[in-house]
């Protein structure tokens, strides 16, 4: 990795870390960035993997974010994750960090009057160093290719249906990592071969200690026992959920150069026919389909929790 600008020497000793890998991404970027910078995100150390789309002048022009850039094969470096690894290790130890995609929105119950700050404090006066989400596909009432999408936009405005159901998880062997599959990707593209879709689990803040270290994606944690701190939608617990705004029309384009690229699973060869159903312009909304309310009508769907987090 180059760096391109360092801005570390700004990180407060209290700061909550925003750690991000990004491909072409000036479309998301100026909503993402400005939505958990409001949610409290005080710094952002980000990785931009071989952009052409102008998303590196982008970056480099934000001044709460340090920026490095790789022309590096992402299948190799663990899908981004060796890359997310060093910044954790170099600038994340004893600090909340907060790591996602640039698709990825988190909410958690009462977030519209509770910011990060209050929910990594209340988990850490509970001692707990990880805080579990489930990522939850939105996508348009209509072909994905139907609907416009304007940098800056709330991608909710357009991206405003889901899934509530049914999802499954199992735990795996020999990390009891949590393996939680379903929802629209399921119905629409692997409904004859449910194994193969995509892991809806996810562990994306934590307490970073120099011990710790993502496997696969953000999905799952070593030491094995950090694994167990999510359990799924069904978890009594204070959980999140990981707003996925994938299916903005941008998804035909990216799957596109995905299935050239072969960069994003360990076997792209058996997801070419994934990638050609999304560049066709598929329609994700079904008979299951419901509309996308806010974060308290997911806590209403059994799918996050707020645990001992009261009202």
């Amino acid at each position: 990795m180059t760096s391109i600008t360092n801005r570390t020497a700004d990180i407060a000793r209290d700061a909550i870390l925003g750690i991000m890998v990004v491909r072409n991404e000036t479309l998301r970027l100026p909503f993402v960035l400005d939505y958990y910078r409001d949610l409290g995100v005080s710094h952002f150390l980000i990785v931009d993997n071989d952009s052409d789309d102008g998303t590196t002048a982008f970056l480099a022009q934000q001044r709460d974010v340090s920026l490095w850039v790789t022309q590096a094969s992402y299948k190799a470096s663990r899908f981004g994750m060796d890359w997310a690894t060093w910044l954790l290790m170099h600038y994340g130890k004893d600090k909340w960090c907060l790591t996602v995609d640039a698709d990825e929105l988190l909410v958690y119950p009462d977030i519209k009057t509770r910011n990060l700050r209050d929910l990594c404090l209340f988990l850490d006066q509970n001692q707990i160093p990880a805080l579990g989400a489930f990522m939850l596909d939105l996508y348009p009432q209509g072909p994905i290719n139907s609907v416009s999408y304007e940098a800056g936009q709330d991608p909710r405005e357009v991206l405003t249906h889901f899934d509530p159901g049914p999802y499954h998880a199992q735990r795996q062997k020999p990390r009891d990592n949590l393996w939680l599959q379903g929802g629209v990707r399921e119905r629409v593209f692997f409904a004859d071969n449910p194994n193969q879709g995509p892991t809806l689990n996810k562990l994306p803040l934590v307490k970073w200690n120099w011990r710790y270290a993502y496997i696969n994606s953000t999905h799952s944690l070593l030491p094995p026992k950090l694994n167990a701190l999510y359990d799924g939608p069904s978890d009594p617990r204070l959980t999140g959920v990981l707003l996925h705004t994938k299916f903005l029309p941008c998804a035909i384009e990216k799957s596109a150069e995905e299935k050239t690229r072969k960069q994003h699973f360990r076997n792209p060869n058996a997801f070419q026919e994934y990638y050609e159903s999304i560049v066709e312009g598929p329609d994700l909304f079904g008979d299951v389909s419901v509309k996308y309310e806010g974060p308290a009508q997911l806590e209403s769907l059994g799918l996050m929790s707020r645990g001992a987090w009261a009202s």
